[in-house]
């Protein structure tokens, strides 16, 4: 089935759905990691955007439940080169396509790639629309650009939990429709306890919590910080997200009064909202960091951690006006800031992901540096 996809500058390329009819519209960017698709179509973080793989082939491997790092698909739409629709691995329970069409998002093959990365590239991250029903290029390209710009927008409150709940035996139980009193809840657990703001959380960042012994209570974004502070949690962890950071308002306040009551580790979205309750600035990247192998130089060790990241906005350093937070990580390819930390307020926070999936483990010691911190 024909499909077509249209950039806001007007670049339009011609490809193939696998997955039927559909339309998807958002941020197109460019993902360089050559396995974990079904990692990267389940993030969060990717709400609000279309996914292009660099890696030419997609699906060979399949899908199962245990690769998911959220309850569904987040991409809005999914490109590639080439899709193989005959999955051969020893854990794969489905086709790539299958488990597409199951969420209704459209998947194309058959574009060019490398034409799309390369603009973007050289453009920077944009609009866009892929369509199997609207296959008018000028209609399209029309309607790209009619599109929200991602600066400015808020999207946590489409992947945020709607109540809090304990992460349990590595399934995430889906939160109850019933109003939960989050004091009672908090009193269900004994042990080694800490709160995680659920800004679109990925599931292996509570895994790695969890692993490492500690329960983990996942609270939605908006929860008023007095309120998670009155739990008196061991730590406070921000998990990682979409959208534009400075546009999380609420959020950022909520950071800024748990700032020196509980040890915090920020991750992504959470290391951006850091910044940004520190009294810092953020701006949106050209085309971001995407992929499972983003060089990263740790200051304080001089060690390099090739890393998995996803994100299309970072913090200014300089922007920040406490002379007491310390700049500990930098991305090699581009000098932006990918970690700061503040010993006064037992707080730090890193642009990249440490739980991984997909990608190197090169950086899950900070869930060691993290538990190392709790009181």
């Amino acid at each position: 089935m024909k499909a077509l996809l249209a950039l806001e500058d007007g670049l339009a390329l011609w490809g193939r759905s696998f997955t039927g009819p559909g339309e998807a519209a958002g941020e197109v960017v460019f993902n360089t990691a050559m396995t974990g698709y079904q990692e990267i179509l389940t993030d969060p973080s990717y709400k609000g955007q279309i996914v292009t793989m660099t890696y030419p082939l997609m699906g060979n491997y399949g899908v199962n439940p245990e690769d998911s790092e959220s309850r569904g698909i987040q991409v809005e739409g999914f490109i590639v080169k080439e899709y193989h629709p005959y999955p051969s691995n020893w854990r794969s329970k489905g086709a790539l396509a299958d488990y597409l069409k199951s969420h209704d998002k459209l998947g194309v093959e058959g574009l060019d790639t490398r034409a799309v990365t390369k603009r973007l590239r050289e453009v920077g991250a944009m609009r866009g629309i892929i369509s199997t029903l609207d296959l008018n290029p000028e209609s399209l390209v029309r309607r790209a650009r009619e599109l929200p710009s991602m600066e400015g927008l808020d999207l946590v409150p489409l992947v945020t939990c709607s109540q809090p709940y304990w992460w349990e035996e590595n399934v995430a139980q889906p939160p109850s429709a019933e109003p939960v009193d989050l004091h009672s809840l908090w009193q269900e657990r004994s042990g080694r306890k800490v709160a995680l703001y659920d800004y679109g959380v990925k599931f292996n960042i509570i895994r790695s919590l969890k692993a490492r012994g500690l329960e983990v209570l996942v609270v939605p974004a908006p929860t008023p910080a007095a309120a998670v502070l009155a739990l008196n949690p061991a730590g406070i962890v921000l998990s990682n997200g979409p959208g534009d950071p400075a546009a999380v308002t609420y959020a950022i306040e909520n950071v800024r009064h748990c700032l020196g009551a509980a040890p915090m580790f920020g991750i992504c979205l959470g290391h951006q909202l850091m910044g940004l309750a520190l009294g810092g600035r953020t701006f949106k990247l050209k085309f971001g960091h995407r992929g499972a192998n983003q060089p990263v130089k740790n200051l304080v060790s001089g060690r390099v951690e090739i890393t998995s990241q996803n994100h299309g906005f970072a913090v200014d350093i300089e922007s920040i006006p406490d002379p007491q937070v310390e700049l500990t990580h930098i991305n090699l390819n581009d000098g932006t800031l990918e970690g700061l930390r503040h010993p006064g307020l037992r707080a730090f926070s890193v642009q990249y992901h440490p739980e991984a999936c997909p990608g190197p483990h090169d950086a899950d010691y900070l869930f060691q540096e993290f538990i190392d911190s709790l009181a």
